[in-house]
Formats: structure tokens, C-alpha cells, sequence
């Protein structure tokens, strides 16, 4: 089973809580995970783009660095883990971003994909003049589909002549091609989301649920299926989960009751009105639902609690949902959780056992 990092781009990473760590986003600080997470084994990182954040108290995501130049400098920095940077269809052009992606692709060969975003935030991109209206929220993954396709097309066979409602190629020309299909990942939750992914993707991330709940998430893993099905095409599900441990359950419990009792209720109200804006997508979007007290202060990321062998045996749990390929995982602090994995939960679980054997016999 594989093993990511959904890597700390936005200040104070996915807790929004006076009381949990504070701090700014920083090449030095995501260098730091992403080797660490490259000495024990982890199979991938992958960073968000955020444009705007939720304000309040802590300031949450109000500082952010920019996914694609953030990846090509840890693409320098690394050797053999994979990178995904995300790319939203209102802020760069196909064209533009294929040609980031094969740029990147040049400094980690075989190492770079992307993960691909519609916008849902208003005021992210209002605040520059891109919001193209509410109709945005309707047909985000048509956009998103045509989006799609030029970029397929420019990396397969360097030109594009596609024409569409909203992007039209003129014998557009790309070069160098990458020497290997550079993948292209997703979040679809909902039915739009889905059939894009199954169309698109070579991975879909879904939301985790609830704490210490990791076969939760077999029915969303059984809709990717379903609708991968329906296309002829292979796509493997990776579950969303942040990790908080320690040397006993009640330790890490106490930890994470702390930080619900500092909730930044200010913050998480914005998000939540943000969220409640989009009145066209269909009731099975996955950002609405926002709301004190359970859950919200980590955006509703599913939680895994517990001592380091709790949590090893937890995730252990979802090499058996089929469909899954692997998780990605946030933590309270990163840089004591990447080594605290590494350490003490990854020596643990069955599922890492041969990249714990492989470790042990390259030192």
C-alpha cells in the first residue's frame, strides 16, 4: 500500500486551532518533510493550491506558496519520491501548465504528475478578476474536461488543435515531450466529479471519514470502481487521513481534544459560508457540511488517533477495502509525525513491510 503527504503549503497545515502548532509555510519547512519522507520510504507528496485563506483568529491558509514552483524546487531536492502539483483550470492556461509540468518532469524524470482542480472558492479567484460567475459552479467539470484533454494531447503528441466552449487550440505546439505519461490525478466525491475521474485519472483521492473508521471510506472506493468500470479504465483510490499519535491512545486522544477545544470558529465560519455559496453543483458536492463542533477544525479529513501501534494496525485496515492503492496523510505537525511514522508506526504495519525490509537492506 502506498504512503503520501499532503505536504504543509498553507500556514498551520489542516488544523484550524489556536492551539495547535503555529507556523509559516516555507520552502526549508517542506524540503525537511519531503526528504524525510523520502528516507522512509514514502511513495509521494502532493500540494494543494490555495489563493485566499479563512482569516480568523490563527489566520488560516492566509499565507500560501505557489503549488507548481514549490514542486520543481523539491524536485531538485529529492531523488526518488514522486511530486504532484495542483493546477486549477481558472488561474493557468492547459498550454501554459502542460509546459510547467513537462519543465518540472525534466528536473524529476518519471517523477512528476498532476493533480487537477475545478475552484470552488469564490473569493479566490474574484479577488483577481478570473471568477467567470455562478454558472462556474454548474460547469466547473466541463471546463475541467476540455482542460483535460488539451493537456492529454500536448503530452502525447506535442500539438493540440482542440476547439471547445471554453478553450480553443491553434495548432498549439509543445516540446520536449516527456519520456513517460506524466499522471494526472483528482478528488472526485461527487457524480460530476466522478465521471470526470473515471474519463481522466489515473487516481482519485477521497475524503477519509470519522476517526479511527479507515473501512469508511469502501463506499466511496466502490463508486470509483463503478464508474472506472464504466470507461474500461484502471483507477486506484487514495484515502485522505490525518495521523495524530503518541505513545498511548489517551495521549494522542488528549492531544487531539486540545486542539478542538482552541477551534477557530471565526475561520471555520468563512469557510463554511464559502462553502454554502455554491447553490448549483448538486447536493453531493464535497465541500459543503462545514460545521462546528465534530470534525471541522481539519476541514473534515478523516482522523486516525491513537498510539503508534493503533495507528499502524488502523491503517493496516485499509489494504483490505478494495479498490484502495494507498493513503495520503496530513499530521498534526509534520515534521515530529513524518519521523514518528518512519520510527515507530511504519516498522509496524504489514502493509510496509517489504519497503521497511527494503530500507533496512540499503543502510
Amino acid at each position: 500500500m502506498q504512503i503520501g503527504v499532503f505536504i504543509p503549503i498553507g500556514n498551520n497545515g489542516w488544523l484550524i486551532s489556536s492551539n495547535a502548532p503555529q507556523y509559516a509555510p516555507s520552502f526549508d519547512l517542506n524540503k525537511t518533510v519531503a526528504q524525510q519522507a523520502e528516507r522512509y520510504g514514502f511513495d509521494f507528496l502532493l500540494s494543494m493550491i490555495k489563493l485566499r485563506g479563512f482569516g480568523g483568529a490563527t489566520g488560516f491558509w492566509d499565507q500560501n506558496l505557489e503549488s507548481f514552483t514549490l514542486m520543481a524546487g523539491l524536485a531538485a531536492v529529492t531523488s526518488r519520491i514522486k511530486l504532484f502539483a495542483t493546477a486549477a483550470t481558472l488561474v493557468l492556461p492547459p498550454a501554459i501548465m502542460a509546459r510547467m509540468a513537462i519543465t518540472i518532469d525534466s528536473i524529476a524524470p518519471g517523477r512528476f504528475g498532476v493533480n487537477l482542480i475545478t475552484g470552488w472558492q469564490r473569493p479566490e479567484y474574484s479577488q483577481m478578476g478570473l471568477w467567470p460567475g455562478e454558472e462556474h459552479f454548474s460547469r466547473r467539470y466541463d471546463q475541467l474536461d476540455e482542460y483535460a484533454t488539451i493537456i492529454r494531447e500536448l503530452w502525447a503528441t506535442g500539438r493540440s488543435d482542440f476547439r471547445g466552449e471554453f478553450y480553443q487550440m491553434d495548432d498549439c505546439r509543445l516540446a520536449p515531450l516527456p519520456e513517460k505519461p506524466i499522471e494526472v490525478v483528482c478528488a472526485g466525491q461527487s457524480a460530476a466529479g466522478l465521471d470526470f475521474m473515471a474519463r481522466h485519472a489515473d487516481y482519485n483521492f477521497c475524503i477519509g471519514q470519522g476517526q479511527n473508521t479507515p473501512k469508511a471510506v469502501a463506499p466511496m472506493t466502490e463508486r470509483v470502481q463503478a464508474a472506472a468500470a464504466k470507461t474500461g479504465r484502471s483507477v486506484a483510490s487514495f484515502a485522505l487521513f490525518m495521523v495524530i499519535a503518541a505513545e498511548t491512545d489517551e495521549e494522542a486522544q488528549a492531544r487531539w481534544d486540545h486542539y478542538q477545544a482552541g477551534a477557530d470558529r471565526e475561520a471555520i465560519a468563512w469557510m463554511a459560508d464559502q462553502t454554502s455559496a455554491d447553490k448549483r453543483s448538486g447536493d453531493d458536492t464535497n465541500v459543503r457540511g462545514y460545521a462546528l463542533p465534530e470534525g471541522a477544525i481539519n476541514l473534515n479529513i478523516g482522523r486516525i488517533i491513537g498510539s503508534y501501534a493503533t495507528v499502524a494496525a488502523l491503517l493496516d485496515e485499509l489494504e483490505d477495502v478494495p479498490g484502495i492503492g494507498g493513503v495520503m496523510l496530513t499530521f498534526d505537525d509534520f515534521v515530529k509525525g513524518i519521523e514518528a511514522f518512519g520510527q515507530r508506526i511504519q516498522p509496524l504495519m504489514r502493509s510496509r513491510r517489504a519497503v521497511v525490509e527494503g530500507l533496512a537492506a540499503a543502510a
